[in-house]
């Protein structure tokens, strides 16, 4: 995979998160959700419980954890893009936002996968 392809680096983390999410019994219901307002990462259910999850992953850490990127204006963008998609999916009234965070090597190799519930 070439280095300088961040496109690969993020779907690397996202097929890593629902795999670790499937570990955990959640069922993937949605990934990639896409409005005009942005794009839920990953969607995922368990026992009465939609949780909205926001995947960052990096090569290393020399610019900051993954999960830094997750600012106060980018979960409330979350948030209201979970409101559109509960209006047009239907879901559970119990609802959580996590963040798993995803640190690659230099070959897209797993070095740590991090998850944050209730990250917002």
């Amino acid at each position: 995979m070439p280095k300088s392809d961040r496109g690969a680096v993020g779907r690397v983390g996202e097929d890593l998160a629902c795999g670790y999410l499937q570990d955990q019994r959640f069922t993937i219901v949605d990934r990639n959700w896409r409005t005009r307002a942005g794009e839920l990462d990953i969607v995922a259910r368990r026992e009465g419980l939609t949780v909205f999850v926001e995947v960052k992953a990096r090569r290393g850490t020399a610019y900051g954890e993954p999960e830094e990127a997750v600012t106060p204006a980018k979960a409330h963008r979350i948030r209201g893009l979970a409101v559109e998609y509960l209006a047009s999916h239907g879901g559970s009234a119990l609802t959580r936002f996590d963040v798993i965070s995803v640190v690659l090597d230099r070959d897209c190799e797993l070095v740590e996968l991090r998850h944050i519930p209730e990250a917002f």
